[in-house]
């Protein structure tokens, strides 16, 4: 039988996990209000990664106290996910630029390629471009 917890633990522990869910409401209120993709891509990239930092904290905090030493097992998710989040997120709104772009919508913006001037041999040995 696992003994119970302080309340000192117990109550910033609950704090943490219900932060994570209100987080988390917030992430699917954002995607249900907003209208394009690029907008419905922002709320649940921060919330849930904001969501998923707390229940890690609460995490740390609840098993560290009852192994009785520092638990930090939890950390490697938080940080794998704090690295991933970004690169999905920037790999999706990628897609859907190009996506939009084949399409032929003309709210997209013009790739970075038409907007710039292609350089020439001269250009290229000017010592000011490099």
């Amino acid at each position: 039988m696992i003994p119970p917890l302080p309340l000192w633990v117990e109550i910033p522990v609950a704090l943490l996990l219900a932060l994570s869910g209100v987080f988390t409401l917030v992430a699917a209120i954002g995607v249900v209000r907003f209208r394009s993709f690029f907008q419905r891509m922002h709320p649940p990239a921060l919330a849930f990664s904001f969501s998923a930092w707390c229940v890690t904290l609460a995490s740390i905090l609840y098993f560290s106290v009852q192994d009785g030493a520092l638990s930090l097992h939890a950390w490697l998710i938080i940080i794998f996910l704090s690295l991933t989040v970004p690169v999905t997120t920037i790999l999706l709104s990628r897609t859907e630029l190009f996506r939009r772009r084949n399409s032929g919508d003309p709210d997209m913006p013009p790739p970075l390629s038409a907007c710039v001037a292609p350089s020439t041999d001269a250009d290229a040995s000017s010592p000011t471009r490099r």
